[in-house]
């Protein structure tokens, strides 16, 4: 399933950070110092390689295009930011009746 609007790593974190109001920082690396790191790793099998580095650096977008055809609709009833809200604020209330017990 994929949504109208492609969401950022970046934005992702940004809107969990303002929902449960903690400060995350998100840090930046040197993507040739990064790509170094993942040379050795390959080369000494470890677990960030380059293959990985691959996967969690690219992008991926996925076309909604053929749900909504065969849903006969032109765009999603939710929003992708306001869905991800609403899950997010779950988890809250959730860990919060958890808490109660």
């Amino acid at each position: 399933m994929g949504d109208d609007e492609a969401i950022s790593t970046n934005e992702l974190i940004r809107l969990i950070s303002e929902i449960t109001g903690k400060n995350t920082p998100i840090w930046k690396f040197n993507k040739g110092l990064m790509e170094m790191c993942a040379g050795i790793g390959s080369l000494l099998h470890l677990p960030l390689n380059i293959e990985r580095l691959r996967k969690l650096t690219e992008n991926f977008v996925v076309s909604n295009a053929r749900i909504k055809a065969a849903l006969g609709i032109k765009e999603m009833p939710v929003r992708a930011e306001d869905g991800l809200r609403k899950t997010i604020r779950s988890f809250e209330t959730d860990k919060v009746a958890v808490e109660d017990l």
